[in-house]
């Protein structure tokens, strides 16, 4: 072969070794790169209760031990935490408390995940249900159900007026600043069994007919936000399945949820690492992330 022509071949050679080099190194960049990763959502979120406290903001009682945290270490993403305890819908895009910014203010057009739990605190639906009925449990002993027969439909009503439609414009709001993130939104894990546990009366003081109202409730909030998650183009995570047999009248190292009494978390009705640990295992599950 003629020099000339042997040094075109080796040109084109190199140009070619070259493109694919560069190909090669673009395509393994992309798929390496960490994942930004924003975490919104309540005290379920957040972990309240849950040790270690994040000492960036006391304010909303957040865990670095929470479920984002879980998701973001073993994906290797970057994550901005903005869970806060106590948060409903309005705050994601209100300043919940002095100097905590609207929790869509951690969402950007480069964000790629976003997670959340959210839906629970708006109009005190969980807290209000089980103080309400902890409390009428106590006084009558545990016995009927003297919770529903005072508050019937009332928290079920709350939920579709006031609490549906919330979620669809906090979700939307996300959307809005991150049209190409992924959105998890995950449901609540059991608090109650589907039928009374006697022996539970001591740590969760719901008269044995309120239990099944309770967790009914539950099961509404879900429905709720799963139907919001899927008209926003979210992704639910349900935990209906696996977190059955985890609720809180079970024994510590198989409960999710601390019971209301004599749990081991300072902030009761709420997950524990274990709980947090399950909650980002299926969310990461359910997404695909490994």
């Amino acid at each position: 072969m003629p020099l000339h022509a042997l040094s075109r071949v080796m040109t084109a050679t190199a140009a070619t070794v070259g493109a694919l080099a560069l190909s090669f190194t673009g395509t393994t960049a992309h798929a390496t790169a960490p994942l930004d990763y924003a975490a919104l959502g309540d005290s379920y979120s957040a972990a309240s209760g849950v040790l270690p406290v994040d000492l960036s903001n006391l304010l909303c009682l957040r865990s670095t031990a929470n479920y984002p945290h879980v998701i973001a270490s073993r994906t290797q993403a970057r994550l901005t935490d903005v869970t806060c305890g106590a948060a409903q819908t309005k705050d994601f895009t209100a300043a919940q408390y002095p100097g905590v910014a609207p929790q869509t203010d951690a969402v950007t057009a480069g964000t790629d995940l976003v997670t959340l739990t959210i839906g629970g605190n708006d109009n005190g639906t969980f807290i209000n249900a089980m103080l309400a009925c902890g409390t009428a449990g106590i006084f009558s002993g545990g016995r009927g159900s003297p919770c529903k027969d005072t508050y019937g439909t009332s928290f079920d009503d709350a939920i579709d007026t006031n609490t549906y439609p919330a979620l669809k414009a906090a979700l939307r709001s996300v959307r809005a600043k991150a049209p190409d993130a992924r959105v998890a939104v995950l449901g609540y894990p059991w608090i109650t069994p589907a039928t009374a546990d006697p022996s539970c009366f001591a740590k969760l003081p719901i008269a044995s007919g309120d239990v099944p109202y309770l967790r009914a409730l539950q099961v509404h909030l879900n429905a709720v936000v799963e139907r919001a998650a899927g008209e926003t183009g979210a992704t639910y995570v349900d935990f209906a399945r696996v977190s059955e047999g985890h609720d809180a009248c079970q024994a510590a190292g198989t409960r999710w949820i601390e019971p209301l009494l004599f749990g081991q978390n300072i902030v009761p009705v709420h997950p524990n690492a274990l709980g947090e640990q399950r909650m980002a295992e299926r969310t990461m599950s359910v997404l695909g992330l490994g």
